[in-house]
């Protein structure tokens, strides 16, 4: 596995968990030898446990080195394809790798298979440098394999997805990854290498459909007076529409759907089609964040808010595309003192913030002085929370729920004067 980020990291150390006897090539020293020590570098529920299992009955090693190819029968690629500008993904990484697997391929038949989310046609370029700077003799194949796991949740998500992808047009190939792949569940989909290289993309880009549709009704049920969450639930049960990703809040983030959307926007932008219903999901997303911050901005009593939550999502430490950076961002443009509180979280959000922020390892204390309340994460500890002892400790008994985390009954009862999303307000 070339690459320990959230996808390389999980899936290998889930192969090694099988009995697989694998290798995580990296490029950094100070993290290969964290990962050695069992040290994850990511927060990831069930992660930590794993590593450690496998680091001690050996099968699972870190390395710098990539001479351990010679002996591999498949090699996974898993770095990072991040956005550029223009929302085309950045392949460097992708490229610089394959190289080196290249002019590291022993004399045995090698599975050279990227589990990155690359555009169509990649897999080809891939192919054209291994051939280019592979020995003469070596024996390999393309195929494209992408992953499905969602972060804090992606141990589970790897042993259990719902269907394995695999596109190469090596019947070899197919037979060592299906073999590889016996003890992980889901539908097996066999397939060419650019359909492989799409499902990825279309998967994502579906999911944030839902999420950004779903926020639009939310925006209308504001305006008219309907409550969203009754509205989509109702349109859930309709089995050829199901209840998955109709949530209302402040939009999706993370490593996956901001990137992807664009990229497959940027792809069809290149084929000359119009990608209007992509450009707009991306839009929706973006003017969600900005429709909260302004209601807080707006509704707010008092400039000293209490912030819970800053990862993009819970049971993650991740703030990629985070709706936190761009929510407080405008916060603090419009004049508030932002206390803030995530349970994994902080370290990253101080890397971007500084001393603009001011950090509590404890939620209840980020609470005092403040005069309302505005959560962004909807992590199990913030509704499991005494609203009582919320409503004591604040200034003001004010809460802006951007994750529709309480009942606005609740709330009413209790004396709050309370903002969600798609919800009418409880003033």
């Amino acid at each position: 596995m070339i690459g320990h980020g959230y996808v390389g990291l999980v899936t290998a150390s889930i192969f090694a968990d099988a009995g697989n006897k694998v290798n995580v090539i990296g490029r950094t020293p100070e993290k290969i030898t964290k990962l050695k020590s069992g040290d994850p570098l990511i927060f990831e529920p069930g992660l930590e446990e794993i590593l450690d299992r496998n680091l001690k009955n050996g099968n699972l090693n870190f390395t710098l080195d990539y001479d351990s190819i010679k002996n591999s029968k498949i090699v996974f690629i898993g770095v990072g394809t991040p956005s550029g500008k223009d929302g085309s993904a950045s392949l460097d990484q992708v490229y610089v790798v394959a190289e080196m697997i290249a002019k590291n391929l022993g004399k045995n038949f090698t599975v050279i298979s990227c589990k990155s989310t690359v555009p169509v046609g990649t897999n080809r370029e891939v192919e054209k440098i291994v051939k280019k700077n592979a020995p003469k003799n070596a024996k390999f194949a393309v195929a494209s394999c992408p992953e499905f796991l969602r972060e804090g949740t992606g141990v589970n998500d790897t042993l259990h997805p719902d269907r394995v992808i695999i596109g190469s047009e090596s019947q070899d190939a197919i037979d060592l990854l299906l073999e590889l792949h016996k003890p992980i569940g889901g539908e097996r989909v066999i397939t060419d290498l650019a359909s492989a290289e799409m499902i990825k993309y279309a998967s994502n880009s579906i999911l944030a459909t839902k999420i950004s549709f779903s926020n639009f009704i939310a925006e209308m049920s504001e305006v008219a007076g309907a409550d969203a969450e009754t509205v989509l639930e109702a349109v859930g049960l309709d089995n050829r529409v199901s209840d998955k990703f109709l949530n209302v809040g402040i939009g999706y983030g993370g490593a996956c759907f901001p990137k992807d959307v664009k990229a497959l926007a940027y792809i069809g932008k290149q084929m000359k089609l119009d990608t209007g219903i992509l450009d707009n999901v991306e839009k929706v997303n973006v003017n969600a964040r900005h429709r909260f911050a302004q209601r807080v901005i707006k509704n707010a009593n008092g400039k000293k808010l209490a912030i819970w939550g800053l990862s993009f999502k819970p049971n993650t430490d991740d703030i990629r595309e985070a709706p936190s950076i761009d929510i407080m961002n405008e916060l603090l443009k419009a004049g508030f003192e932002l206390s803030v509180y995530d349970p994994q979280a902080m370290g990253h959000i101080r890397k971007i913030f500084g001393d603009k922020l001011t950090y509590y390892e404890d939620k209840m204390k980020a609470l005092k002085g403040a005069e309302s309340l505005v959560v962004l994460t909807e992590w199990n500890e913030f509704s499991s929370v005494d609203l009582s002892v919320v409503k004591k400790t604040l200034v003001n008994p004010v809460i802006f729920d951007g994750r529709n985390v309480y009942d606005p009954a609740q709330m009413k009862k209790l004396g709050f004067k309370y903002y969600s999303v798609g919800r009418k307000d409880i003033k």
